[in-house]
């Protein structure tokens, strides 16, 4: 009966509701490129590397061979380019980090990335020096005056070094002041860090929990001591604190008992508007370790199909083509980060929908397809886009992201990166019902994945933008094997070595998201649909600044 049944849903989502032709995706080709682009030649396709070098040739070619026509940079003789040029600074530790914490008249030396995780300073330095900085445990670093929450109180932080909770006052709880379980931007640590260089403080180290950073600790130390970029920035000082890492939960709760405080209590009144930051007492913070900096030029590769009757107007798809790249080994002394699936397999699904595209009729919109860099480096290719856009944003109609395409098979259901409210997810709700799949929200709403994806710099510009997921109610397994594997993969491979191609991955679930995702971009492409975010949202008052411009 479960093979029946299996069969049945095949053909489902092989044809529309409406008896279309079969599906145009290729699991074999998507499949072909994810290995390709993970394999250990591509060196875990880090930025400004060799990777970057081989990923972006291995992507124009592909492009080119689909027929899609150049859409980057704008070139000098007419024309355009196949690539976007990214500016960006790189900033690399170079020699020992030396770390040490004075807490009752004891020294003690922390070695990085096992209590400690230090990002190389974003602030132009060729040495960070820190020596003997009084520490303060500052809450969840949040200033939220539309919700009356202030974890600082007026406390003077600058030549402190501050210890502050990841996620938002409502994870424990899942109730309060930031709308429950689902993690605001406040949550984020980025939102964290940005407050520090708003603080004056020396640095802000975020205290590391498994359960609301989303993540374990070998994720953050292999995404943060190796080389940081950042966007090119007139004022560093004005975004980063000289200082920024994250520190280990027992390590943090040692030296707040040392301080004369008990982690978890000072965690349950962090919880409420009324905390108060309090100054470790005797407890002070050193470092040294020299930088070095350099401006590089990432790239994001663009192709397009133009539209036939309004080619001003422009339909996106986006994946990052970029991992980890080499790194610190793992256990069985692998250094390369391959990122299968993150992100590779969303960058072949990229290039299967162009190719499907261009054999399509002729869009009336313009199609783009655009491959970003520097996403694991804090979404800097998409956010380089938003702030330099090479097509006016007004026009933009909206953004298809997809990073993590999930190998697991066929799946009733489907998800997209948190539960943004604009009409775009509805779009991909009525395609996922023609296809008998529902949508099911954001499974883990608390970490914060919606400010984690490249659609997120395009939402905050205004421009409808959404990052589409695979679904966990499996064919096979249902709920539980879904959420087994998402549950395993976070664990064992994400940001690790592990995350590798795997031939005996189920194909049929790439043919069927790929289905919904070739169809959503076609209805978009079609049709004089302005998707529009909903009354409540943060990013609609953007957006609609512009509507003169949307016909």
């Amino acid at each position: 009966m479960q093979k029946l049944l299996l069969t049945a849903a095949m053909a489902a989502l092989m044809s529309s509701a409406a008896g279309a032709a079969p599906s145009p995706i290729d699991a074999g080709r998507i499949m072909a490129d994810i290995k390709v682009l993970s394999s250990d030649d591509f060196e875990g396709r880090g930025p400004a590397t060799a990777g970057e070098t081989k990923t972006v040739a291995y992507l124009i070619r592909q492009m080119q061979a689909a027929g899609l026509q150049p859409a980057g940079d704008p070139q000098k003789g007419g024309g355009r380019a196949w690539t976007q040029d990214v500016p960006l600074a790189r900033f690399r530790t170079t020699g020992p980090v030396a770390v040490s914490v004075t807490a009752g008249g004891q020294t003690i030396a922390w070695t990085q990335g096992r209590e400690i995780a230090i990002r190389a300073a974003q602030t132009g330095v060729k040495r960070l020096t820190v020596k003997a900085a009084s520490m303060v445990f500052a809450g969840y670093g949040v200033t939220a005056p539309e919700r009356h929450w202030d974890d600082f109180k007026g406390v003077d932080l600058k030549g402190k070094v501050v210890l502050v909770l990841v996620n938002d006052p409502d994870f424990e709880t899942g109730k309060g002041d930031f709308g429950g379980k689902a993690m605001t931007y406040y949550g984020r640590w980025t939102y964290k860090f940005e407050e520090a260089a708003r603080r004056g403080a020396v640095g802000f180290l975020v205290i590391h929990e498994t359960a609301p950073a989303s993540y374990g600790w070998a994720t953050v130390r292999n995404s943060n001591t190796d080389e940081i970029f950042d966007v090119i920035r007139k004022t560093p000082l004005s975004a980063h604190a000289p200082l920024e890492g994250w520190i280990q939960r027992d390590t943090a709760a040692g030296l707040i008992k040392a301080g004369g405080y008990d982690f978890d209590t000072l965690k349950k009144a962090a919880q409420t508007r009324a905390f108060k930051p309090v100054v470790l007492k005797g407890v002070s913070f050193s470092t040294d370790y020299a930088i070095d900096a350099q401006k590089v030029v990432s790239h994001n590769v663009v192709g397009a199909i133009p539209g036939t009757k309004y080619p001003d107007e422009r339909v996106f798809y986006t994946a990052h083509w970029d991992h980890l790249g080499i790194g610190a080994p793992d256990a069985k002394g692998d250094k390369i980060y391959n990122g299968a699936l993150d992100n590779a397999s969303g960058t072949a699904m990229l290039l299967e929908l162009a190719r499907d595209s261009v054999k399509a009729p002729k869009p009336q919109r313009t199609l783009v397809f655009m491959s970003v860099t520097a996403e694991e480096k804090g979404l800097l290719g998409s956010t380089y886009y938003a702030s330099a856009p090479l097509y006016p944003l007004a026009t933009t109609v909206g953004v298809i992201n997809m990073d993590g395409v999930g190998p697991n098979g066929l799946a009733h259901d489907f998800t997209t990166s948190g539960n943004a409210p604009l009409t775009l997810q509805d779009e991909l709700i009525k395609v996922g019902k023609a296809h008998d799949r529902y949508y099911s929200p954001d499974p883990r709403p608390e970490a914060g994945s919606f400010f984690r994806s490249d659609h997120f710099p395009f939402a905050k510009v205004g421009v409808p933008a959404i990052s589409f997921g695979g679904g966990r109610d499996l064919f096979e397994g249902g709920k539980a094997a879904g959420d087994a594997k998402s549950k395993a993969y976070t664990a064992d491979k994400y940001h690790q070595p592990a995350d590798e191609y795997d031939p005996t991955w189920d194909p049929k679930g790439f043919v069927a998201d790929g289905t919904l995702l070739f169809e959503l971009g076609q209805h978009l492409a079609n049709a004089r649909v302005w998707p529009e975010w909903k009354p409540g949202s943060e990013f609609k008052a953007i957006r609609d600044r512009t509507k003169a411009a949307r016909r």
